[in-house]
This record gives C-alpha cells, sequence and structure tokens, in this order.
C-alpha cells in the first residue's frame, strides 16, 4: 500500500457563544479552528488527522506530500523519522501520525486501541474546564457534573491565584468525596491579545501547600514553565501534591522530565506532541518509572479520538473530558464528526470502529471550511 495524496482543508467552526480559555490570556473565543488533513492510498482508504489551528490557519500540505508521498502507511516507524525532518522546519507534524492509524486500522477492520495491545473499556473521565470563574458559578459547574456521574472535576488557576484558591476551598465544602486537579497553565500560553504573568517557584510552593491544606487534589498541572525541569524538580520533592504536566513536550523533553524526576504525571498529548506511537512509549517510560499517565485532550474531535485509542491502549487512570459550556461543548469540539463522543456516567469508552472509529460529517465540514 502507498499514500497517494494528502490534503488539508481549514477549519472555522462558529461555537454560538465565546468564552475566555486560561492559555490564551485575554482573549474570547467564539470560533474552533481546525486543521484537518486526509491521506489518500492506492487502497481507497483514507486515513483522517486534525491538529489546533488559528484563525487564518497554516497550509503546509504541499510540504506534507513531498514526505509523504509513495510511503507505506504501514511503515510508521520510517515516517516519524520522515516526520523529524519535517519538525526541523515547519510546524509539528505529530498529528498526522493519527490518519496513519486509521489506515492500518481501517486496512486490518479492527480499532486502533486493539491494535496497539489495548481494550475497549471505558476509561474515568474528569470534567476539564477552561476559565477562571467564581465560587458561585462555578459551583454551579460542579453541581451539574456531579449529577452527570462524574467524580472528578478539573479547576482552572491564574497568576494571582487567591480567588482560584477560594473557589477550590468552597468547592471542596460543598463536595467533600470530589477528587480536584488544579491547572495553574503556566508551562505555556498563546500570546494572541496580551501577555501572563508566570508564577515563581516560591509562589508554585506556596498553592501547592495551600492544595494540601485543601486535600482530595490528584495533582497540580504546569505550575512552572514546561522547560523548567530544575524548579519542578524541587517543587515535587517539598509538597505532597502530585505535579503533572508535560502536554506540549516532545520526546526529548518528556524524557528529561523523567530522568530528572520533575512529575507525577505526563501528560503529553498525541495530536500536538508525540502521535500515537510516542505517546505509547511515553506511557510505557513513565509506568517503568512508577509514574502515571494522563494526556491532555483538548484539542478536536479527531484529537480526542486518538487520545482515547491511547488511553485504552496504555491502560489510562483518567480521561480529561473537556467541558465549558456553553461554548464549549462536545458538539462544538467534535463538530467535525457525524456524532461527537459522549461520556457515560463520569466514564469514556474509545470508538470502536475500524481504525480510529468516527467518521466526518461533511455537510459540517462544508459550512466551516474557509
Amino acid at each position: 500500500m502507498q499514500i497517494t495524496g494528502v490534503s488539508q482543508t481549514h477549519l472555522s467552526h462558529d461555537l454560538g457563544d465565546t468564552f475566555e480559555p486560561t492559555w490564551i490570556p485575554g482573549y474570547p473565543q467564539g470560533t474552533h479552528e481546525v486543521e484537518l488533513f486526509e491521506i489518500e492510498t492506492d487502497a481507497g482508504i483514507t486515513g483522517r488527522a486534525a491538529s489546533p489551528s488559528f484563525a487564518g490557519g497554516l497550509d503546509y500540505a504541499d510540504a506534507l506530500s513531498f514526505f509523504l508521498l509513495g510511503e507505506d502507511p504501514h511503515d510508521v516507524g520510517r515516517i516519524r523519522r520522515k516526520l523529524e525532518s519535517v519538525r526541523l522546519i515547519g510546524p509539528r507534524p505529530w498529528h498526522l501520525e493519527m490518519a496513519l492509524w486509521d489506515v492500518i486500522g481501517k486496512d486490518a477492520g479492527k480499532p486502533v486501541y486493539e491494535l496497539l495491545g489495548g481494550t475497549g473499556d471505558p476509561v474515568r473521565a474528569y470534567a476539564s474546564t477552561a476559565e477562571r470563574r467564581g465560587p458561585e458559578e462555578r459551583l454551579s459547574y460542579v453541581e451539574d457534573r456531579v449529577a452527570e456521574g462524574f467524580e472528578a472535576v478539573k479547576l482552572r488557576f491564574g497568576p494571582d491565584p487567591e480567588d482560584d484558591l477560594g473557589v477550590a476551598r468552597r468547592v471542596r465544602r460543598e463536595f467533600p468525596d470530589l477528587t480536584l486537579m488544579v491547572d495553574a497553565n503556566m508551562g505555556w500560553s498563546v500570546r494572541v491579545m496580551e501577555d501572563r504573568e508566570t508564577w515563581s517557584a516560591k509562589e508554585a510552593l506556596r498553592v501547592a501547600r495551600e492544595l494540601e491544606d485543601v486535600g482530595g487534589v490528584a495533582w497540580l498541572e504546569e505550575p512552572l514553565h514546561r522547560t523548567d525541569y530544575e524548579g519542578l524538580a524541587r517543587l515535587r520533592e517539598r509538597t505532597d501534591v502530585p505535579i503533572a504536566g508535560g502536554e506540549f513536550n516532545e520526546a526529548g523533553e518528556l524524557r528529561d522530565l523523567v530522568d530528572r524526576d520533575c512529575l507525577d504525571v505526563l501528560q503529553p498529548d498525541a495530536a500536538i506532541a508525540t502521535g500515537i506511537r510516542g505517546a505509547t512509549e511515553v506511557a510505557a517510560h513513565a509506568r517503568d518509572h512508577g509514574l502515571d499517565f494522563a494526556p491532555h485532550t483538548w484539542t478536536n474531535g479527531l484529537g480526542f479520538a486518538a487520545n482515547l485509542h491511547v488511553m485504552a491502549a496504555v491502560d489510562a487512570d483518567w480521561c480529561e473530558y473537556p467541558l465549558e459550556p456553553p461554548a464549549w461543548t462536545p458538539e462544538n469540539r467534535d463538530f467535525l464528526l457525524t456524532e461527537s463522543i459522549d461520556h457515560e456516567d463520569g466514564t469514556v469508552a474509545p470508538p470502536d470502529g475500524p481504525g480510529l472509529g468516527v467518521e466526518l460529517d461533511r455537510d459540517a465540514i462544508e459550512a466551516a471550511a474557509d
């Protein structure tokens, strides 16, 4: 089998509302921007992949064609080495690997997780917020999630964390048995509207100690920059709250994070940082060192599906379930799919069809295409 074509479509989906994600400071996001890639083969099988994007997009299908045309999509290792060359001079290409596995799975008539040795068992999900909100508004959100069956919620913190700590304490008082995760988003940010202050090591430790008192906190995510290995390792030594991160860190950086004792929970996103094979290798490396693996999933329907297959393959403990209504819902996250990937009583199962197990909604794609 050979790759015969690579096409790309920039999609801009209207969310019908706006929200202000903490990782894009000062920006009211009202659209979902996606780069959709389709890899065609001489066997008549097409694999799909998608990456997050921004208004106007970034067109690099022609460059990818130069590296991919004529390659056998089953030879994932060889193509990953070629993608490393693309990475040297262009955008991160790791999302393309999900299209290879989509082809391989369709060719074999099996879902990706099965090809990787996993099962289709549901994974526990935590409801992952996007915004910093006041206590009453966030309590209402938590009440809704608990009623839906979620046993864990991730809260967002910002540069001045006092109000956010107050929210965490209030949620804990009202829901003493709820597992909490806290994402500081200090590892990276998209500086479209404004820059963002980050925590000092002293401030990160203070917040961690406060969260120790809150109790029931599964992890503190990205309290320092994603490459501050020394700071992360020192913080991890001085707090009982597990430290998580690595969602945007690529292979070499992830090895450094593990080898330098920086993290308790590794979170690389297969659609952004590692690809599917890279993610399973990171998960194995984490387990060998007694660490947990819970990947970032805040991308799009195809990216979410790819990460779910990884989680199923490595028996991950938690699945991040992005949810910040009314703007960010499963329907808006997965707008390019015929069906959204929904949770059931706070658990999520990987799609069980061949390949990634999802189908594209051509009408929605046409409506969102530039």
